[in-house]
């Protein structure tokens, strides 16, 4: 039987340059601990535009040292107000007594890649199949190269090649789906600091300036099958959008009617189902999954960035213990038998993915709960939600939020 031929050999490979993937690389790098980023796209992508960085992620930020890099070029946001579109009566305010920005995805990633050695990201690396070898995996590439790692980190997204290995299903349809968009005005926009959300018949969307003349805003709603046909089409969606907010206050729907065709993204909300987290195997011996190749979630929280940096610098940490300075991986490679290393390798991923299990559980919980409320199709969901539960969904984004995943060294 012809072996397979090894051209690359690491200690640890991850899966997918995205949040989560690039924040446990840079975990691993700050603690002396190289790794291998293999990303499919010929350069970083960041789809999505931007995202709500609440106090839980600049936890994490600072903990891999990049934080104070993305406060200098965000605005802080004082608060949220919560506006319902059927009654045209705020229904919330709130102040953010925390830290909290609406950052731009793209100038995330490049801050968090720009620490690691750029031999380090691997471009145009298609994983395509994993297969085992002893006490290794070896991932084939659709290039044709392959590569033998000690150490296996799925952070490939919902599409996951490594939690396909691990068991999971495809991440569940939520019966919802998302448009988001960003527009850059020449100018000051003239917005305050505050996320603005707005409540319709089966929809909701949001408004957040990113700094001084950038504006991201989402709009997400109960899809119907005819619908469908517009999801790839920037033009429909932007009149579908423009139609469904025909009562919102002129200078916020200005920022989307100033929203350029390119800048449209289109997608269907998914999570994987709270009971797959709780059986499942998020680690397999030394295969173990991050951000949202593990609990993607609907972003009714604006916790999936979020949550990913926390896996980020927990897994660099369990791995931490295990290729330590302290334990050094030529000590590992004279003293102790491929199992023995093995073995503690196991033990890592399993602590990892305990400490992040219900987590995962609790944000997917509260994020899909939410979604139901606040884009509740009947008139009473409609009713209980403007007159007596805007205040404590609105809460809900700061208690989740209150958390905080340790440092690299804890």
């Amino acid at each position: 039987m012809e072996t397979t031929k090894v051209l690359i050999e690491e200690d640890i490979v991850i899966v997918g340059a995205g949040i989560a993937g690039l924040t446990a690389a840079l975990g691993l790098h700050r603690l002396g601990i190289p790794s291998l980023v293999l990303e499919s796209s010929d350069k970083l992508r960041a789809t999505g535009f931007a995202l709500t960085v609440w106090k839980n992620a600049w936890k994490a930020l600072d903990a891999v040292g990049v934080a104070n890099t993305l406060r200098s070029k965000h605005l802080q946001l004082e608060g949220n107000v919560t506006t319902s579109l059927i009654t045209r009566q705020q229904t919330s305010t709130g102040s953010f007594k925390n830290e909290t920005r609406c950052v731009k995805r793209h100038l995330m990633l490049e801050a968090l890649a720009s620490e690691i050695p750029n031999d380090r990201i691997r471009y145009l690396s298609k994983v395509v199949a994993i297969e085992e070898s002893g006490f290794s995996k070896i991932l084939h590439l659709s290039d044709g190269t392959t590569i033998k790692t000690k150490v296996l980190i799925g952070c490939d997204g919902v599409n996951s090649v490594v939690t396909k290995w691990l068991g999971f299903k495809e991440a569940a349809f939520a019966g919802r789906s998302a448009i988001r968009g960003y527009t850059e005005y020449k100018n000051n926009h003239g917005f305050e600091p505050k996320f603005m959300q707005f409540f319709g018949d089966g929809f909701r969307t949001g408004v957040i300036p990113t700094d001084e003349k950038g504006v991201y805003w989402f709009f997400t709603w109960n899809q119907t099958n005819q619908e469908k046909d517009q999801e790839h089409d920037p033009t429909k969606l932007k009149q579908f959008v423009l139609d469904k907010l025909e009562k919102m206050p002129s200078d916020v729907r200005s920022v989307i009617e100033n929203t350029e065709l390119h800048s449209f993204f289109s997608s269907r909300l998914r999570y994987r189902h709270p009971w797959e987290l709780l059986f499942g195997n998020i680690s397999k011996g030394n295969v173990c999954v991050a951000g949202d190749a593990f609990h993607p979630m609907t972003p009714d929280l604006g916790q999936g960035g979020c949550s990913a940096l926390e896996d980020g610098v927990v897994l660099a940490r369990c791995l931490g213990d295990v290729f330590s300075k302290k334990q050094g991986t030529q000590q590992l490679k004279d003293d102790d038998e491929d199992e023995q290393q093995y073995k503690r390798i196991e033990e890592a991923l399993k602590k990892y993915a305990n400490e992040r299990r219900w987590r995962g559980i609790d944000l997917i919980s509260t994020a899909y709960m939410i979604g139901v409320i606040q884009q509740g199709g009947s008139k009473f969901v409609g009713f209980l939600r403007d007159k007596f539960l805007a205040a404590f969904l609105a809460g809900l984004l700061l208690k989740k939020s209150d958390f905080d995943c340790g440092k690299l060294d804890d």
